[in-house]
């Protein structure tokens, strides 16, 4: 009997069968690929015992934790970012992502026995790697258009460097310096643990090198790397950065300037923000080319930090103020049109933008006065000089209104105050809250003040009711207004609204990092980002516990890479300021729009 031939399909099939065993047994016989195939079936490293607290593989619950942190952190804020700041931040979100997640995770493990299957454990990490990859790459083209619109919403080039792999790059090896740090803070607590062991019970040595520990790390961070490493490096560049001048600012001729001949304070003691506010003081002669009326020449008196009298008394602010004082009335600072007191920021930088055009509009009939209370950075001052500011500006405030009070009321100057940023808090620190304010000056002129400004918030909380807090109305705008676009802004509620005096006007950007910054941000949701947004801030903004308080941190530092009138730059806009506050003589709308096309076209002076 003849054998049955096999099919043709049963050729077919066992042929690609073989085909198929010599392609696995050559793949499996090159390393490359024998290793990439170990990898892929198991995606992670187990450690050799417990004992390697450094040296072992990240946690996967803290790993997608971490990566989802990195991702909120791309989400747009409240101004650009440029590429290398989105690293910076994307690392420090990822790396408190992962900690939360490890604390979970041991949490859980402390709790319930049940632990994955390494097959199980192994697909997961399969999944993680496959949709973090993509979902990472998806999600950074959206942050790249996102900041792109947001440049185009606040009047910037929409043309960015967005360097995806490098943001990348500096996120993971940020996240992963902080990794190894806390897992070296976890060794060596152990080691001490085990050492304290030997002398203790074990439940009391954890306890102890918990809390030592802990006490070391805090002890570390803020005495040795914060205040003898960060601070004292900040107070060392700002020192010598105060005994220097800036180049083409001169001793002033005029009498009636700190610094000048007849002064009572010496030129090389105002420090170098007092030398360029008083050495930058524009004369009488280019006030009166600018209006072609005659003009005189301004007052500008300052007191610095360093100056020798405040050393030798037991209250420095007090005896900065009486000195202040003196050279007021030296100068014939009573016998002006308008004195402003001008709070400071941390430098001690008085903005040329809001003292200049006050002079101008009352044809240098002024005289301003400001103190120094610090030469730190305004970063600095905000975590160690907060209070010092408040201190120094109200003790200024209380002097000036004691003499000028004492004045005939029919024979004394106008009164306003000024600051911008931290000089705003200064500023509204010396004061009770808005009616005091009212009650004892004749306007103020307050620009980007921080969130914890005591008066501004106070507005805040009180505002009238349907009004966003970006843009709060208060008290009808019978005395108080809040401006992004004096132009338009100013005649809120109505044109037709009575504006009475003395009039309060506060530039605040919806924008402005500086203005809504707070640590409340850690956990609750601001109402800055209730509906309706502010006019500069993109709809793709939404707020994350954590995130959102590191974003707008790093908001802060970039605040002034944007045009006026958005982020912390508020350009010529005190011009309407001071034009609605205590306009000159005779003053119009057409004299305002002159006078802020004069200050955008002409150099600022420092």
């Amino acid at each position: 009997m003849a054998k049955s031939r096999p099919g043709r399909a049963g050729g077919e099939e066992s042929r690609w069968a073989g085909a198929r065993q010599r392609l696995v047994r050559l793949v499996r016989s090159v390393p490359l690929a024998r290793s990439v195939g170990a990898i892929v079936r198991k995606p992670y490293w187990e450690r050799p015992d417990s004992t390697y607290l450094v040296r072992r593989w990240p946690d996967l619950t803290a790993a997608c934790l971490g990566t989802v942190f990195f991702w909120l952190s791309l989400t747009p804020s409240l101004v650009p970012r440029p590429w290398l700041l989105q690293g910076v931040v994307g690392g420090i979100t990822a790396a408190i992502g992962y900690g939360l997640g490890s604390i979970g995770s041991t949490v859980f493990r402390a709790l319930f026995r049940w632990r994955p299957g390494e097959k199980a454990r192994a697909r997961l990490w399969q999944v993680y790697w496959v949709l973090g990859l993509v979902l990472t790459v998806w999600l950074l083209a959206e942050s790249d258009h996102a900041q792109r619109r947001l440049r185009e919403l606040q009047g910037l080039p929409p043309s960015m460097a967005w360097h995806t792999p490098l943001i990348v790059l500096i996120a993971v090896l940020l996240c992963a310096l902080f990794l190894l740090a806390a897992r070296g803070i976890r060794l060596g607590a152990r080691r001490l643990i085990r050492a304290l062991h030997r002398f203790v019970p074990l439940p009391v040595a954890i306890g102890l090198g918990v809390a030592l520990s802990a006490l070391i790390v805090t002890i570390g961070l803020r005495d040795v790397v914060f205040q003898r490493g960060v601070i004292d490096i900040a107070d060392r560049i700002a020192y010598a950065t105060n005994g220097g001048t800036k180049e083409g600012v001169q001793r002033p001729t005029s009498p009636l300037v700190s610094g000048g001949p007849g002064s009572l304070l010496r030129w090389r003691d105002l420090g170098f923000q007092g030398r360029n506010f008083v050495g930058s003081t524009p004369t009488g002669q280019q006030i009166a080319q600018y209006t072609g009326r005659p003009a005189k020449d301004p007052v500008r008196v300052y007191v610095s930090a360093s100056a020798p009298e405040a050393f030798s008394s037991r209250d420095p602010f007090e005896a900065k103020a009486r000195l202040a004082v003196e050279e007021l009335e030296r100068t014939g600072a009573f016998d002006r049109d308008v004195l402003a007191i001008a709070g400071t920021t941390g430098t001690g930088w008085v903005n040329a933008d809001i003292t200049e055009p006050l002079e101008y509009m009352h044809d240098g009939n002024t005289a301003i006065v400001a103190v120094q209370y610090s030469y730190l950075p305004s970063w600095v001052s905000f975590l160690v000089d907060k209070e010092r500011a408040a201190q120094a500006t109200r003790h200024l405030v209380r002097a000036v209104l004691a003499k000028w009070s004492a004045l005939p009321e029919d024979d004394r100057p106008k009164l306003v105050v000024t600051g911008e940023s931290l000089g705003g808090f200064a500023i509204e620190s010396s004061f009770d809250g808005v009616d005091d304010l009212l009650a004892r000056t004749d306007g103020a002129l307050i620009v980007g003040t921080p969130n914890f400004a005591p008066m501004s918030r106070e507005i805040r909380e009180h505002r009238d009711a349907g009004s966003p807090v970006w843009r709060p109305l208060y008290d009808g705008g019978r005395n108080v207004r809040f401006a992004q676009f004096p132009g338009r802004d100013l005649k809120r509620p109505s044109p037709d609204t009575a504006w009475k005096n003395p009039r309060v006007v506060y530039l605040q950007n919806a924008s402005d990092p500086v203005v809504w910054w707070s640590s409340d941000l850690f956990l609750h949701r601001p109402q800055w980002l209730d509906n309706p947004l502010g006019p500069d801030i993109t709809p793709a903004i939404h707020w994350f516990p954590v995130v959102t308080f590191w974003q707008t941190s790093v908001d802060m530092a970039v605040s002034y890479g944007v045009e006026a009138p958005h982020g912390h730059r508020y350009g010529t806009a005190p011009v309407d300021g001071w034009a609605a506050i205590v306009p000159g003589e005779g003053w119009t709308p057409d004299d305002t729009e002159r006078l802020r096309q004069h200050m955008e076209e002409r150099e600022s002076p420092y």
